[in-house]
């Protein structure tokens, strides 16, 4: 008999999961702008909200759900989620122009912060921001506590809060 592996085949150690309202739509959406093919979904007894569906875009697979009163809540305009998805990319500032190419709402250009990393920001339409990070320079802790005083100084010079 197979062993059981602890992560499925076909699945990656961090699997995004998507809290929307009106789930059912949102995968149809998906499936319009991405090409998102819906792999599995298992509706609430109600026949109405979905608990759990499984959609792949490419190599990639995310999980979606309708909130759930008392335990899980969509983001909204007014209450944007906190959640920034961090990417390391070997090209900050082309995986940046594409996704502002893309659509995506500009945060922060490219630029090269203080721990040694070239990093943008940019935001989707569904209030996820989308941070990308390119390694540029190994730094000690004691160069990067440094570099983050320095950093902190000039932002207050500029009447900006780091």
């Amino acid at each position: 008999m197979a062993q059981t592996q602890p992560i499925p085949q076909g699945m990656h150690t961090l699997t995004p999961n998507l809290v929307v309202r009106d789930c059912a739509k949102a995968v149809e959406f998906y499936k319009r702008a991405f090409g998102a093919e819906e792999k599995d979904r298992f509706t609430a007894p109600d026949g109405k909200s979905i608990w759990h569906t499984e959609l792949r875009i490419g190599d990639s697979v995310f999980f979606m759900s309708d909130e759930m009163p008392g335990m899980t809540s969509a983001p909204t305009a007014d209450r944007p989620s906190p959640v920034t998805m961090w990417l390391y990319v070997p090209d900050c500032d082309a995986s940046y122009r594409r996704a502002v190419d893309a659509g995506a709402t500009s945060t922060r250009p490219p630029e090269d912060a203080f721990w040694g990393d070239r990093c943008a920001s940019v935001r989707d339409s569904y209030g996820y921001t989308w941070s990308f990070g390119t390694h540029q320079k190994d730094m000690t802790k004691e160069e990067m506590r440094r570099a983050g005083e320095e950093f902190a100084q000039r932002m207050q010079q500029q009447g900006q809060h780091p």
